[in-house]
């Protein structure tokens, strides 16, 4: 029992962790939960966990397979790049624009629930972090090669997952109480944050530091995540 607890919060905390950094998917549902109110968002963030689901099994059941899909997840880097600045775009026309109050991007027809299994499921970042995560795991004997293992791991980062990005989410709603009368500085900030992820993701296509590098050379991921836990327990 105790074993299974340990798995179950691994994966809580590896998610809830993963998803603070400001980022595509965290972001927008900040925006949604500003312009459509906390129940869009929230539906939102629930399309947003099934690839998290997927992905997660997918690390751990098909390691090898993953490996090989290299052309598949550079054409996903493309399309997450051409989204996030599609997104900067509309935040700056927003903010631009007086008549204008929300996002039109991620504001549109299209359910809120679809909308966030997209996202998440074309951005292809998740991938490596999952792989690495994975492997350390197993290296670290936390996870075996059990179903009940898996199943448990896995719930633990769909919880972890929903938990990050309703930090977000909430906090986009008490920001919003608090500047009602300047939201076009907030679309502002939004844009700059969006055109920053842009050109650090540029930057890792053009120095091979992106997925397809980091899949090549699983090695430097596991690595640096070994690091970072060794920070965290001096």
């Amino acid at each position: 029992m105790l074993k299974l607890l340990r798995i179950f919060f691994a994966g809580l905390l590896i998610a809830f962790v993963g998803m603070l950094p400001l980022g595509t998917q965290n972001l927008a549902a900040m925006q949604i939960a500003l312009s459509d109110g906390l129940q869009a968002a929230l539906l939102f963030a629930f399309g947003m966990l099934i690839p998290d689901i997927v992905y997660v099994l997918t690390t751990l059941l098909a390691m090898q397979w993953i490996q090989k899909q290299k052309k598949l997840f550079a054409a996903l880097e493309w399309v997450t790049l051409i989204i996030v600045l599609a997104l900067a775009a509309a935040n700056f026309y927003a903010a631009m624009q007086p008549a204008v109050h929300k996002n039109v991007l991620l504001s549109n027809g299209l359910p809120k629930f679809i909308l966030g299994l997209f996202m998440n499921a074309v951005n292809p970042m998740q991938i490596p972090f999952w792989f690495g995560w994975s492997t350390i795991l197993f290296t670290k004997k936390i996870l075996a090669p059990q179903w009940m293992h898996y199943i448990i791991y896995t719930a633990g980062v769909t919880i972890g997952t929903f938990a990050g990005t309703c930090v977000f989410i909430f906090g986009g709603r008490l920001l919003a109480d608090k500047i009602s009368h300047n939201q076009n500085i907030l679309y502002f900030a939004v844009g700059g944050v969006f055109v920053v992820t842009a050109l650090i993701q540029i930057w890792k296509m053009r120095k091979k530091k992106d997925v397809v590098h980091q899949l090549e050379h699983p090695e430097e991921l596991t690595a640096d995540l070994e690091t970072k836990i060794d920070q965290l327990n001096p």
